[in-house]
């Protein structure tokens, strides 16, 4: 049974994070008549723009926190970003309150200590070698333990950010210097990965529903430092490969329990699936299927919060989509181009509405469709040759 927003009656979902994956949660919330309530560290942010209401926290204020739960009593809470104070929710889920997909799994994909010792040490998935520092000494000794080259990243940070690769002993320093700067959360400790040479690195969006457990057509995607470019969809591999990757994204996503959609991040070298990491909700590089799906990754995650049925999840035609950057610190954006970007066929733009910029901040997003994934990659790529941000002066 749904309610109606603004009643007595109402469903409510409380977004904890307002970026643009938050706001595409929000809109298909909201075309089920869902009460949306928008939480995050600054005002109008872009869910908060079509949420019913909204709050600019520190999410990591566990007092603050508790204190708009509590006061909005919502049937679900929804976390979509990392910063968040993972220990309340822990907490408020013994006291009542749905947590989505649960507490517990918040908590440990929120921390890549949590989730690494999950996947490797209790369930014996293939992963990186890893090792975790907390110290400059500790740092050091994990790097000669995994060898060079070899990757650095915080245990809690999003976006690539902190992210980096030791290619030489030169990068060492560096690596740990932006390791801490990158850091969410109260935690300095580092995680250093064995390097994989993969032939292609996927998203494998796993739903976990009233139904069972449902699988997208794998997506192929780029990152730089850590940070989603471009995705495309379908990712085809043999049979064998694929159902390989499905059965790794179930016993990972089967561990943590719930209701949702899971990005579960995999390496592909050979015949071989290597976990990377797993998301408790819709992920960037997902945002292809906006034109590439039947249901959008956010219509799925919003089905399975309410418990609603998923008979089929179906690629309409193949799809990809390129991720329209800033290049400087701004409040005053607006975009040019767009006329231009949209004159081919099978092609679409999302502009965030993120009131300011800095650079390399995700502002927008190119979709496309076509016959095959390399021509609608390449259309994707000419769109955003005609896009152009203009970012003003800062606002005093």
């Amino acid at each position: 049974m749904l309610g109606t927003p603004l009643t007595s009656t109402a469903t409510k979902i409380l977004l904890l994070g307002c970026g643009e994956l938050g706001k595409e949660v929000a809109i298909e919330a909201q075309r089920l008549g869902v009460e949306v309530i928008g939480v995050d560290r600054y005002a109008n942010a872009p869910a908060m723009q079509i949420a019913h209401r909204s709050y600019a926290i520190d999410m990591q204020d566990a007092q603050k926190l508790r204190e708009i739960i509590e006061t909005e009593k919502p049937d679900f809470v929804v976390p979509e970003i990392e910063a968040i104070n993972t220990e309340l929710l822990l907490q408020l889920e013994k006291e009542g309150f749905n947590i989505i997909p649960t507490a517990r799994a918040t908590n440990l994909t929120m921390n890549r200590e949590g989730i690494r010792r999950l996947a490797a040490e209790e369930l014996n998935l293939k992963t990186a070698r890893y090792a975790f520092a907390a110290n400059r000494e500790e740092f050091e000794t994990a790097v000669r333990k995994i060898g060079i080259p070899c990757v650095v990243k915080p245990i809690q940070s999003s976006s690539g950010k902190g992210q980096s690769t030791i290619r030489s002993k030169d990068d060492i320093g560096k690596a740990f210097e932006y390791a801490l700067s990158g850091s969410r959360g109260k935690s300095e400790k580092i995680i250093v990965e064995e390097f994989i040479k993969f032939e292609t690195e996927i998203t494998l969006l796993t739903v976990r529903h009233a139904g069972g457990t449902s699988f997208c057509d794998p997506i192929g995607h780029i990152q730089i430092a850590g940070d989603y470019r471009e995705s495309w969809q379908p990712q085809i591999f043999p049979k064998k490969v694929q159902a390989e990757c499905e059965a790794v994204a179930k016993k990972i996503t089967d561990a943590l329990g719930g209701r949702g959609i899971f990005g579960v991040e995999l390496f592909i070298a050979g015949d071989e699936v290597i976990f990377s990491e797993v998301s408790p909700r819709p992920h960037d590089t997902g945002m292809v299927t906006l034109i590439s799906q039947n249901l959008t990754e956010f219509e799925l995650h919003v089905r399975a919060i309410l418990g609603l049925p998923i008979p089929e999840i179906r690629t309409i035609q193949p799809g990809a989509s390129r991720v329209i950057l800033a290049a400087k610190d701004s409040t005053q954006i607006s975009f040019e181009g767009i006329d231009e970007a949209l004159r081919e066929k099978g092609t679409t733009i999302r502009l965030f509405g993120k009131p300011s910029s800095r650079p390399n901040r995700r502002m927008g997003v190119c979709l496309a469709l076509d016959e095959n994934v390399d021509a609608a990659r390449e259309k994707t790529a000419r769109m955003l040759g005609k896009v152009r941000v203009v970012e003003g002066e800062l606002e005093s």
